[in-house]
């Protein structure tokens, strides 16, 4: 018996078969011409439907109307003006919020009474619609263009400083309990322990408060701005001028394409351990 157990076991071996990998940890891959393919086919239809007839193009105008509209708009040198004024307010706002809510958020994470003070202010406040405040903020700063990048600051601050001390929370305790363990100086913890823990949620944060601060800086324009890509879709609006309106509604998607490649590039810079 001894004898024939190699034969047997060179039989089993026989009748194996190669199997997949399955611990791929549920990676799902970026695929790079899938969505540009589905964009293509939806501006397609939605040219065809225009073209033949089905759509009223003063309801919904077609891609190539609207790209007409983008092109006088860009030899005219309106939609520089317009373009300009917003990514200045966006800017300014987004710094001064994210800035302020990365250092609030921190505090937060790694202080008891800055915990028990902060998180009830935000708790209170954060619902409040930012938007809602620009009255009063005018009647505090102006008339200009403080009282819009105030508003847009407020609404990134708040956002950034829930996702920061929600990163610091989620750091592993193991992690710095070792480095205290080996008398590591409470600065280095935070530079090399902390920060690198809590960023994956920071970088998400800076994608939801991108968003927000394009949500208020259109609201903003809309109800107090000579120019400006929200005073721009406000006027076209009232005058019935779809395709313009469409085109400022581009733009804005166009500028929220770009911030989200710039965090992309970010995330894979900062990143690259994952």
């Amino acid at each position: 018996m001894l004898d024939r157990a190699p034969q047997e076991l060179q039989a089993d071996e026989s009748k194996l078969r190669p199997v997949a990998f399955r611990g791929a940890g549920f990676t799902p891959g970026g695929g790079r011409t899938s969505g540009w393919i589905a964009l293509a086919l939806v501006l397609a239809l939605w040219q065809l439907a225009g073209s033949a007839g089905w759509v009223n193009p003063l309801f919904l105008p077609a891609p190539s109307a609207i790209a007409v509209a983008i092109y006088k708009l860009a030899v005219s040198g309106a939609l520089w003006q317009h373009v300009s004024a917003s990514v200045v307010r966006i800017g300014s706002g987004w710094l001064i919020g994210t800035v302020a809510g990365v250092i609030v958020g921190f505090a937060i994470g790694l202080s008891t009474l800055a915990r028990g003070v902060g998180i009830t202010f935000i708790s209170a406040l954060f619902p409040i619609p930012k938007i809602a405040l620009l009255p009063l903020l005018i009647l505090w700063l102006g008339i200009g263009e403080e009282p819009k990048i105030a508003t847009i600051a407020l609404g990134v601050f708040f956002s950034t400083a829930i996702s920061v001390y929600s990163g610091v929370d989620a750091v592993p305790r193991n992690l710095i309990r070792m480095a205290q363990s080996f008398n590591v100086p409470f600065h280095a913890i935070v530079r090399r322990v902390v920060w690198p823990g809590a960023l994956p949620s920071i970088l998400a944060g800076f994608r939801i408060t991108a968003s927000v601060a394009l949500l208020l800086v259109v609201s903003a324009e809309m109800i107090g701005a000579q120019f400006g890509i929200g005073a721009f879709v406000l006027q076209a609006g009232n005058l019935m001028q779809t395709d313009q309106l469409l085109a400022g509604v581009v733009i804005l998607s166009l500028f929220g394409l770009a911030v989200g490649k710039a965090i992309n590039v970010l995330e894979a810079r900062l990143l690259h351990w994952r």
